[in-house]
Parts: C-alpha cells; sequence; structure tokens
C-alpha cells in the first residue's frame, strides 16, 4: 500500500514494514478477507518477501469485528507450548475479553486465571503451569478448553500463526509421538464447526513449504482443508514504480532507464534486496554528488553479492537445505543449484537429472530408475514451491532471483 505519508517511507532491511508502508499489497489483502470470511488459509511465501509485513497488517488491521492473536512458533517443540503461548498471548494482549471468557468457568484455564490478579497479569503463564506438573500430557484438554470459550465470546478470533511448518518438524524431531496426535486434534477443531459458523479462524504461515513437509512425515492428508493462499511476488512493474518512487521522493536524480535495469537484474524480487539495492543506489548518489547511471545499479548489485548486511539474509538459502532437505535430496539440491548458477541461461530437464542421478550414484543409491526420476521430480517441485527455481520455456529451468544466483555462483558453484 503506497505511504501517503509526507515524506518518504524509510528503507526495511531487516524490521517488518509497518502497514503505512506496505505498499502494492492491497489486492492481496483484500483476497485474504475474502478467504478468511468461509475457510482457514495457509499463507506460503519465502523468507524476505513480507509475509510478516502482511501478517503484522492484519493484526493491527483486522477484517471488521475480529480480535487477533500474531505468534511466532519456529521454536516450539511440543503441542503443550503451542496451546499455552495462544493462552498466554491471549490473556496478555485482550485481558478483558480473555477474563469474560475464563473467568466464571470451573475449566482448569479459568482456576488459573483465578490465580492471576491484574497487577500480576504478566504471571499467567507459570501460574497455569505450577497448577498441573503434568500441563504437556493434558494439552489437548487445555486446547479444547480454549475453543469452546472462544467461540462462545461476542468477538470472533483470528489467529496468525507464523512458521507453522517449523513447529511440525520441531515436534517431529523432539516428540514424534505427538505429530500426528496433534495434526488430527487441530484438523479435527478446523473442521468442526464448519469455517463458515467457526468464531476462530486461522492463517497459517511458513517459509518452509507446508505441504513437502508434511507429505515427508506421510501426514499430507492432515491439511487438505486448509485454503492455500501464496503470496505473489512483486511484478517487474511495481518493482520499477518502487524503485523510481523511492529514489524520486528522496530528489536523487537518475538515468531514467535505472528503474527498469534494477527489475531486469534483480530477477524474481525479493523484497529485502530489493530494498537494500535501492538504498545502495541512494547512498552512491549522495556520497557522490551527480546524478545515477546504468553503471551504479551493477555496482549496487556487485556491492550486495560481497556486504556483510547481506551475507546472513543470503546465506539462509544456502543452510537452509542442509536444514530442511533430507539425504538423497540434500546433496542433489545443492549440485543442480550449483549447476544451475553457473550456467548463462537456464538449464534443461534432461541435464539436471543427468546430474542428480549422477549426485545419487555417488551417494551409494541403487534405486531403480523409476525411483530415481520419481526423487528427481519431487526435489524439483520442492525447490520450485520453496522459490530456489522457476521453469522456464524449452522444460528447462533457472534461479528464480538473479541476484541469488549471482551470490550461489560467487561462494558455491
Amino acid at each position: 500500500m503506497k505511504s501517503d505519508h509526507p515524506t518518504p517511507p524509510d528503507f526495511y532491511t531487516g524490521a517488518p514494514l509497518i502497514p503505512e508502508d506496505l505498499w502494492f499489497r492491497e489486492e492481496f489483502i483484500s483476497l485474504l478477507h475474502e478467504e478468511l470470511r468461509t475457510a482457514h488459509v495457509i499463507l506460503s511465501a519465502p523468507r524476505r518477501t513480507g509475509k510478516t509485513s502482511v501478517m503484522d497488517f492484519l493484526a493491527e488491521r483486522p477484517p471488521a469485528g475480529y480480535l487477533t492473536l500474531s505468534v511466532f512458533v519456529q521454536d516450539i517443540e511440543h503441542p503443550a507450548d503451542f496451546i499455552l503461548l495462544l493462552l498466554d498471548l491471549f490473556h496478555s494482549k485482550h485481558p478483558k475479553p480473555f477474563r469474560a471468557l475464563f473467568q466464571k468457568t470451573g475449566s482448569l484455564i479459568g482456576k488459573a486465571l483465578a490465580k492471576v490478579s491484574d497487577i500480576e497479569a504478566h504471571g499467567f503463564k507459570l501460574t497455569f503451569r505450577g497448577q498441573d506438573s503434568a500441563w504437556r500430557d493434558h494439552w489437548r484438554q487445555y486446547g479444547d478448553e480454549f475453543f469452546a470459550a472462544a467461540r462462545s465470546g461476542q468477538h470472533p478470533i483470528l489467529l496468525l500463526v507464523d512458521e507453522f511448518p517449523d513447529m511440525i518438524l520441531n515436534l517431529h524431531k523432539h516428540h514424534p509421538e505427538t505429530v500426528r496426535p496433534f495434526l488430527a486434534w487441530f484438523r479435527g477443531h478446523r473442521l468442526s464447526p464448519h469455517p463458515k459458523k467457526d468464531k476462530v479462524r486461522w492463517l497459517l504461515c511458513g517459509s518452509v513449504n507446508l505441504s513437502s513437509t508434511l507429505d515427508a512425515l506421510n501426514c499430507l492428508d492432515e491439511i487438505n482443508d486448509l485454503t492455500d493462499v501464496p503470496l505473489p511476488p512483486l511484478t517487474q512493474e511495481q518493482v520499477v514504480e518502487f524503485v523510481h518512487g523511492m529514489l524520486e521522493q528522496r530528489g536523487v536524480t537518475f538515468d531514467g532507464e535505472i528503474p527498469s535495469h534494477v527489475a531486469a537484474k534483480i530477477g524474481r524480487p525479493i523484497p529485502v534486496f530489493l530494498q537494500m539495492v535501492t538504498q545502495d543506489l541512494y547512498r552512491i548518489w549522495k556520497r557522490r554528488g551527480t546524478g545515477l547511471v546504468l553503471a551504479d545499479v551493477d555496482a549496487a548489485f556487485d556491492d550486495l553479492v560481497v556486504a556483510s548486511g547481506a551475507r546472513d539474509k543470503l546465506q539462509h538459502y544456502y543452510s537452509r537445505i542442509e536444514q530442511y532437505y533430507r539425504p538423497p535430496k540434500r546433496a542433489a539440491a545443492y549440485a543442480l543449484l550449483a549447476v544451475i548458477s553457473t550456467s548463462g541461461s537456464a538449464v534443461s530437464r534432461k541435464a539436471l537429472l543427468d546430474e542428480f542421478v549422477r549426485v545419487l550414484i555417488s551417494e551409494g543409491d541403487q534405486s531403480p530408475t523409476d525411483k530415481r526420476k520419481q526423487l528427481f521430480n519431487q526435489l524439483m517441485r520442492d525447490l520450485e514451491n520453496d522459490f530456489y527455481v522457476v521453469e522456464c520455456e524449452g522444460e528447462s529451468f533457472d534461479f528464480a532471483s538473479g541476484l541469488i544466483k549471482e551470490w550461489w555462483r560467487k561462494y558455491y558453484a
């Protein structure tokens, strides 16, 4: 959403945007509002592409009448911790509605709340855990109490859950016996009552593809009720408009082709890197005192590839494969991305399949040909869903982001 500020919006190179500075997402947020009227939603998008900014916008400006809870669950390792996080956040953010729902009930949640005074509001979590030494074993009961009370309240509740796939992976790592029971229980509450009649609405988000995560755990059937709404990438026209607006509003003089040159260089735009490149162009202009030329765009991209400020953000794209891709896909993913990064154009599916088979043989894999092809197709699907690659004409693949391709070629090819 374009800023109406009298001064241009700040450059955002780390923190999520404030709602006033969220550009180009009016139509998408309207779509989310429409979907949330009748369904629970998965918002899928890679890191650094603006999903948290969209979530923050919804948390601050929800659909009319909704109370919102926005939770970050990347480090949650047990269903009980998830339920307690929801309860504690609800209690701290909406204390009056929370007390109205639970204070007079005989539930375990109500009993804990009765022991917490207004002055001790932040002691709810400790009080809750202190009343039940086996609270982790009773997560279903607490969750059922939460849903029952929430559905009896005056206001509908929108629950925004960020990095939900990471939470499922953590459950599988630390408490694998809880994964399917939790997912089945959670699905049951999403289906009954029907979402159109439910006062609780879920928006689940993740930078890791949830379908691939649950497919690997043989739990894909537990999310087929959710509506998948991917966050669309910015268009080239929007990139051009962004660069032009951010520079012009700061009084920068520049060659008229610069915005389109940025769009061509960046490929599929990742907003944080678009912000960083545009900020670097502004700094070049301010430092030099003369108008920007096309060569300055190339210099800004070259600087970004080696800049310390971008290093951690770019390194994530490499390290996340180690974290989320299982053998033999892990080694194959690194090998295929290295091949694509060194090519001046898209690489054919056949060439990538040949490289995939070579990696599997070197890893000692003895799978039959049809099994290897199935694994290859799954890997390419995952790399597309996780926004590493994009399929081009002629059954070929290239990096989705031109910047990440340059960085990958420099450090990992």
